[in-house]
Parts: C-alpha cells; sequence; structure tokens
C-alpha cells in the first residue's frame, strides 16, 4: 500500500508552488476522510484507496485552468464530502468558498475535515443551491451533481457578472463543473455552448481519459 507521501507526489507532479501549511493540509486529507468515512460514508470503500487521484486531483483540474484572484468568492454546489470544493480551498486560501449541499451529515464531515486540517476559507450552507443569496458568487463548481441544464438553472442566478473592482480572474465569471462520458445530448439539452476541456490534456493519467471541465461564461 502507497505511503500518503507517495499519494501526496501525485498533486506535487504537476503543482510545486505549495507552502509548508497547504502540503500538510493535502496530506491530512488521507487520514482525516479515512476517519469521517468509517463514520459517515461520503466516498465509495474501493475509493478511498484513490482519494488523492480520484478526488483530490480531479478537483484541482480546476485549478490548473482557474486562477482564483484573492477576493474571489465561490460557491461549491452540492458539495457531498467537500469535492471540489475543499482541495480548491486549500489551493486558493486567500479565496472565499461556500460549500453547500442539502444533506446535513455531508456537511459534518466537510466541517471536521476543515477544522481538523485548518481550513479557514470555506463555510458551508445546509441548503439546496438555488435557495442561496442571487448575484453573490463570481463562480459555481460542481461535480457530477446534476445535468448542466439544471446546474445553469440554479447557479446561473447566484453568479454576479464581471463588474469594475471584481477581482482579475483568468477566466470569466460562471460555472465550472466536473463531468464525464459522452455529453454531446446533456451539452444539446442545456441549450449552453460551453467551453469543454479534456483533464487527459492537463494531467495524462488513464483515469482522466473519459473527463471533462466545463465552463458556462455568465
Amino acid at each position: 500500500m502507497e505511503s500518503t507521501q507517495e499519494k501526496l507526489e501525485l498533486i506535487t507532479r504537476y503543482f510545486t508552488d505549495f507552502t509548508p501549511e497547504q502540503l500538510n493540509q493535502f496530506r491530512l486529507l488521507d487520514e482525516l476522510y479515512r476517519d469521517w468515512n468509517s463514520k459517515i460514508n461520503v466516498i465509495s470503500r474501493k475509493d478511498i484507496d484513490q482519494l488523492y487521484l480520484h478526488h483530490v486531483l480531479h478537483s484541482l483540474s480546476i485549478a490548473a485552468i482557474a486562477n482564483f484572484q484573492p477576493g474571489t468568492r465561490v460557491l461549491d454546489a452540492g458539495c457531498g464530502g467537500g469535492f471540489p470544493g475543499i482541495p480548491l480551498a486549500i489551493f486558493f486560501p486567500e479565496v472565499q468558498f461556500l460549500l453547500a449541499d442539502s444533506i446535513g451529515k455531508k456537511l459534518k464531515v466537510v466541517d471536521g475535515v476543515c477544522e481538523a486540517a485548518g481550513i479557514k476559507n470555506v463555510t458551508t450552507a445546509h441548503a439546496r443551491v438555488e435557495e442561496l443569496k442571487k448575484n453573490h458568487f463570481h463562480f459555481a463548481v460542481s461535480r457530477a451533481v446534476a445535468p448542466l441544464k439544471e446546474l445553469w438553472k440554479w447557479c446561473g442566478p447566484l453568479i454576479k457578472k464581471q463588474g469594475p473592482g471584481d477581482p482579475a480572474n483568468t477566466v470569466k465569471h460562471g460555472l465550472i463543473c466536473l463531468k464525464g462520458g459522452d455529453l454531446a445530448v446533456e451539452i444539446a439539452e442545456s441549450g449552453l455552448r460551453p467551453r469543454m476541456m479534456p483533464i487527459s490534456g492537463i494531467f495524462p493519467e488513464p483515469y482522466f481519459a473519459e473527463k471533462f471541465i466545463l465552463h458556462v461564461a455568465k
């Protein structure tokens, strides 16, 4: 079985500019998720051994295409056990993240992981996404929560249009979601024209062969 350090090298292979605190926070995720998963199952039993590839690195593909600037507000819509929000919050410590989910026990895991790892830029909301404050976020992120049409219906009104004084982010305000498989029908049914990026072009790992990032600009 790989050591946590060996698993962590999967992250540092692609990203190198971390502080010691950030590296320690990434390192702690293995132990913390194993502990919480034994109490509240938020990651499948077989998947927990692939935490850094299937969950952490997958989440960080968003960081590879969107360099969130300090002061940016990001919503993780339907965060589950904290992905992609928690890895992104570690990566961007000066960005504010709200992780929302309608299932309270999942947020208990998120709160517990953040407290134990010293992640201070995450708040949680036990709510459906459409109940949140409109025009409040610069971005919404999501992973395999709902079809693109539904995600945009829920998240679109919550995202503010780019304006003077907003953080100078490298991509336009909007929805960034992680999805897999053949997305042609889903995109067509959404009526949207998202920018679609293969994650295998960012991280050449076999796991990402059929996985994509979609960006819908506001």
